[in-house]
């Protein structure tokens, strides 16, 4: 069974907008640390940073680390919950992923602790 997700696919100018929206939610300077998605480090959004230095400070992790990656840590937690389920349709598992994720946001102390890996500080937890 093959299943297919129909969703929008992040490029840079959404990832721009992102962040401007994040800029705008914090009310202050924000540091962003992105892994190396092509949208992450293109031309434009390149451009965007070094034209908004003093409001959005963009960092990346080391090339093919995912481990160091919070996001990743994320993925593997819900992956885990995930094996432990029956899926009986698509349209199931795109419920249970984005319930899981959702459980996982409220978790304060659970997303904290992907921010707290061996070898990896972040500006702020």
């Amino acid at each position: 069974m093959r299943f297919s997700v129909i969703e929008e696919r992040m490029n840079s100018e959404k990832f721009i907008e992102f962040l401007k929206k994040l800029h705008q939610d914090a009310g202050k300077p924000v540091i962003v640390m992105a892994d190396n998605a092509s949208y992450h480090n293109s031309k434009r959004v390149q451009q965007f940073a070094q034209d908004n230095d003093n409001a959005i400070h963009l960092g990346h992790l080391p090339k093919y680390a995912p481990e160091l990656n919070p996001d990743e840590q994320a993925w593997e937690h819900a992956k885990a919950r995930l094996a432990k389920l029956f899926m009986e349709s698509a349209g199931t598992m795109r419920r249970r992923v984005l319930g899981i994720m959702r459980s996982i946001q409220k978790q304060t102390s659970l997303v904290r602790s992907f921010l707290k890996l061996e070898g990896t500080i972040y500006a702020s937890i």
